[in-house]
Formats: C-alpha cells, structure tokens, sequence
C-alpha cells in the first residue's frame, strides 16, 4: 500500500468512524439511566460483541509477540476503557454541547504529547486547521457559559487528555491487534463504573438502547478509529473527533428538541471547514508529490 493510499484509508475510517460515534450522546440520552449505570451496560455490551468477534476471528489476529507490545496494549486499553467511562460521567453531568466542545481540544493535547514523547512533527496544514477549529470551538463554548455542570465539564477536559493518550500510544504500535483491545476497554469502562452502579434498576426501554449502544455502535465506532492511527497521526485523528463536536449535539436537538444556539451552528461551520479544508489540501499535495516522483515518458 503507497502512502497515499494508506492516508485516504485512514482519513474514510476516521470519518466513517467518527459519524458513528457521534450518535454516542444521544444514545446516553435516550437511555435515561444514571452515567455509572450506562457506564457498566455500555461496558460489558461492547466486551461481548467485541469479544465474540475476537472468537470467530482468532486465527487472523496478530498477538503482540514482546512483552514491549503486551505492555502497550494493556495500557492501550485502560486509557480507552477509561475515556468512554469519562464520556459517559461528563455527558451525564452536563450539557451535551460542553461534553463534546471541551472534547474538541483531544488535537491539541495530541500535537503536545507527540512531539514531547516521540518528537513526531505535525504539519503547519494541520495546525492552522487545529486553531481554526479551536476558534470554532470557542464559539459553541460561548453558548454554554454561565450553565451548570462544572463536574461535567471537569471530566470532559480529562477524557480530552485521555483520548488524546490513546490515540498516540496506538499510532506508536500500529501492530497491536485493534478488536481484542476494543473488547478489553469494555472490560474495563465496566469496572470503574459498577462499584458505583445499580444496573438492574433500569426501565425497559432503556435496555434497548444500551443494546444498541454497546453492541453496535461503539464497537463499530472504536474499531474503526482504532484502525486509523495506523495511516494518519493520532493529532490527525483527534482532528476528525471534531465532526462529533458539531454532530452530537444536532443529533440530540433533532431528536430530544435540545437547545442549539447560533454560535453552535457558527462553531460547527468553522470545524467542519477545517477539517474538510485541511483532508482536501493534505491529498491535493500527496497528489503533486507523486506526480513529481513519476517517470517521464519519452519516445527514442
């Protein structure tokens, strides 16, 4: 696979993955259960699913072979185990547009711990498209200021570090098998939330929520975004997190009638140009620069 091949698959499981994902706040919403009971059904729905796949597909997965590798998944999975506990806590506790606004900065903190960590370089395309972003992000902020929620938007800053973490640990070690590590972070979002949890308490429709929650669509969205840190950067990655900033809260305005205020829209509009601008420009250039490393055909 060419490298240009390699980042347009990255940059379609990214977007693929992210749209997916952004149905995540207002599933939590429809399932009108405390975050800690979510939490434990999200967990143990998505270490199911994942882990029957993980059976049927046993002989195609690559186990890490060093104790470097086991290390790196193991940590690989408390990080994102961890994340979508926070998500679910912060969604919980505050307005969904805080959640996801507060969420947004994951590229920033990705940028930072790759180049401290790893000195690995982000591109000025893909900084000026993170600032641009952040300046959209600070237009939907604007909307919620002066709202409750400080707990909420606490752990929403701390799931921002946690992602971002993540996501760098995975574009490290792009031959740690993606789906065993999905099944274990459910393990482990099960875990931190059942000590506080009465999962049993819960109303019959919301089960069926949390059935397609944690059997469909978060194995279905974190396979996916797992899969791209191994073409794109995981500050690249973070950057396509974004879409769920404008998304989420639409979805739960559409859906529950959630307010979403004019700077929502104007944050939304500046992200999504962003992003989109920075993946156009990004494959205009691969484009040129193997057009250039092409032979010239001549006649003798």
């Amino acid at each position: 696979m060419t490298a240009s091949t390699s980042r347009q698959q990255g940059m379609l499981l990214a977007t693929i993955g992210v749209l997916v994902l952004s149905f995540d706040a207002l599933l939590i919403r429809l399932a009108n259960a405390d975050g800690t009971d979510v939490g434990v059904w999200r967990g143990t729905l998505v270490l199911l699913s994942a882990g029957f796949i993980c059976v049927l597909r046993r002989r195609h997965i690559r186990w890490p072979d060093t104790r470097g590798l086991w290390i790196g998944a193991l940590v690989a999975t408390l990080l994102y185990g961890l994340s979508s506990a926070l998500f679910v806590l912060s969604v919980s506790h505050t307005q969904v547009a805080n959640t996801v606004v507060i969420l947004a900065s994951s590229p920033l903190f990705a940028a930072a711990i790759s180049w401290l960590l790893f000195r690995e370089q982000t591109s000025r395309r893909t900084l000026i498209a993170i600032l641009v972003a952040i300046v959209g992000v600070l237009c939907v902020f604007y909307s919620s200021l002066g709202q409750p929620g400080q707990l909420g938007d606490l752990l929403a800053l701390l799931l921002a570090v946690v992602m971002a973490m993540a996501l760098t640990l995975l574009r490290r070690m792009p031959e740690l098998p993606r789906l065993p590590l999905v099944a274990g972070s459910g393990l482990v979002t099960a875990l931190i939330c059942l000590p506080f949890a009465s999962p049993f308490s819960l109303d019959a429709a919301s089960y069926t929520w949390l059935a397609l929650m944690g059997l469909i669509q978060m194995p279905l969205a974190s396979l996916l975004i797992f899969s791209s840190t191994r073409h794109l950067p995981s500050a690249e990655v973070s950057l396509f997190l974004l879409i769920e900033t404008v998304l989420g809260p639409v979805w739960v305005w559409w859906a529950l009638d959630e307010a979403l205020p004019a700077p929502t829209l104007l944050g939304g509009t500046l992200i999504v140009g962003a992003i989109a601008l920075n993946a156009i420009l990004s494959l205009r250039q691969q484009r040129r620069t193997r057009s250039g490393r092409a032979e010239p055909v001549g006649i003798e």
